[in-house]
């Protein structure tokens, strides 16, 4: 006789894909969940996997139950030493026009959206606060490279405090590389800042999207002036769908790996700004995940060719399927990111809960608003807008996500239930993130269960 530890099901691909609370997975043959349920499980090599891998046990007391609690701690590690993330927002100045801006961004020339030295004080005063080892110093925009001396300014002050803190930070500069001046880039080869920045596909595609004829030309020759400066691995990209792009994923596979990258981030569109105004949310995600699913198929074509080339997003959902450990994933966390693992601190001196909540207020929405970068480091982390969004921010307590094979792979996003469904909690049938997100981890799946033996050697290649 056994009995039943946790676990969820779903079908895919003519199997049963049963996945326990520790993200094992097991693809057994249907019917398997019934005869689990009903005991009538036969003692064959199905018994001996699902024991092992903690799904059933024998005996009262599960005999490595101090395993299994010692895995689950392990999955849920990213909130030991809570935030670890922290966004700076220098400014909603920007030197492109992208059609699909979530960011609110302004023009180059615009007032009153910098932040000023005394908000970056408090805020590297409050991010100090964070109990966390590993700081990880975000500068983003509008676009952050026009504001090289408070870039400087703060990276000289966050050294100065670290001297006695004795902190890991590693800091990075989200910048579309449109202007990168040498002594910027002088300054990232100082202090060894990371450079992330963006390509949305070919030439004609990207400079499309971003509003000027000028920007691929520019973007690309910024990019080699970096990886010249810095190294070639010290520049990342991820890409942007916009409405345009979900017609070319061959295409903008291609340019990337043209490029020199080795890796993709394929994102897509989030209603904020500019982005809020595409009419038709649903034909879009539809979209989107066809792009996904013919983006990673040609991805592994290009691989089995030869040419090494990741999908990061697909990493991420594989590390959490194939691997014991979690990720520094915000978005796909349970407990949710937004507090737990990023603070934003905005340029007019706000905290807010992620990227998304500031986005969030540019149109006078402050529900995640978290308080001042001047308040008390508790009152931001444990006061009312943090202790509501506590109340929803993990997938296991959720109708609808509680009961989803695919939980453990998946996180909690109260910030977008409430954007597009009017309330933190939201509701998992009407939801497009929720359907984007199923749609693509149960086709990594798919795949793995119908080509293990051509994918699975690709994919674990991405892993190491």
């Amino acid at each position: 006789m056994y009995n039943l530890l946790p676990f969820n099901f779903t079908r895919l691909s003519n199997s049963e894909v049963l996945v326990n609370e520790l993200g094992d997975m097991i693809i057994a043959p249907n019917g398997t969940v019934d005869a689990v349920v009903n005991h009538s499980l036969p003692s064959n090599d199905l018994y001996k996997t699902l024991v092992a891998n903690h799904f059933i046990y024998e005996g009262i007391v599960p005999p490595l139950i101090d395993v299994y609690a010692l895995r689950l701690r392990t999955k849920k590690c990213f909130l030991d030493d809570f935030t670890s993330l922290h966004i700076f927002v220098l400014t909603l100045r920007c030197n492109q026009n992208c059609v699909y801006c979530q960011a609110s961004s302004q023009n180059e020339d615009s007032a009153n959206c910098s932040m000023s030295k005394e908000t970056m004080d408090a805020s590297i005063k409050l991010m100090f606060q964070s109990p966390s080892k590993k700081l990880t110093v975000e500068f983003q925009g509008g676009e952050p490279s026009l504001m090289l001396d408070l870039i400087h300014y703060a990276i000289t002050e966050i050294e100065k405090v670290n001297e006695t803190e004795k902190r890991t930070v590693t800091y990075v500069l989200c910048t579309n590389c449109f202007n990168l001046t040498d002594g910027l880039l002088e300054l990232c080869q100082k202090h060894n800042v990371l450079i992330s920045t963006s390509v949305d596909g070919p030439e004609w595609l990207h400079n499309k999207n971003r509003g000027r004829t000028d920007s691929y030309q520019r973007v690309v020759a910024n990019i080699n002036k970096a990886r010249a400066v810095l190294g070639f691995d010290r520049v990342s990209a991820l890409q942007t769908t916009s409405e345009l792009g979900v017609n070319y994923p061959l295409e903008t596979i291609d340019e990337y790996v043209n490029l020199g990258f080795h890796s993709i981030f394929i994102r897509a569109l989030n209603p904020y700004g500019l982005a809020s105004q595409n009419n038709d949310w649903k034909q879009y995600t539809e979209r989107f995940i066809e792009f996904y699913k013919k983006a990673l198929d040609y991805i592994v074509e290009k691989n089995k060719q030869g040419v090494f080339f990741v999908e990061e997003f697909a990493v991420i959902v594989l590390r959490k399927i194939l691997t014991p450990f979690t990720t520094g994933f915000v978005d796909l966390q349970s407990p949710a990111g937004i507090i737990n693992s990023v603070l934003v601190y905005n340029y007019d001196g706000y905290v807010y809960a992620s990227d998304e909540s500031r986005m969030l207020a540019e149109a006078k929405d402050y529900t995640f608003r978290l308080g001042k970068a001047t308040d008390d480091y508790e009152k931001i982390v444990c006061g009312d807008t943090a202790k509501q969004c506590a109340k929803v921010w993990a997938n296991e307590c959720i109708a609808g996500c509680s009961d989803c094979a695919l939980k453990t792979y998946c996180g909690a996003d109260p910030v977008r239930n409430y954007s597009t469904q009017g309330d933190m909690y939201g509701y998992r049938p009407t939801s497009l993130l929720c359907k984007k997100n199923k749609a693509i981890i149960e086709y990594i799946i798919s795949m793995i269960i119908d080509r293990g033996d051509e994918v699975l050697p690709i994919f674990r290649s991405w892993l190491l």
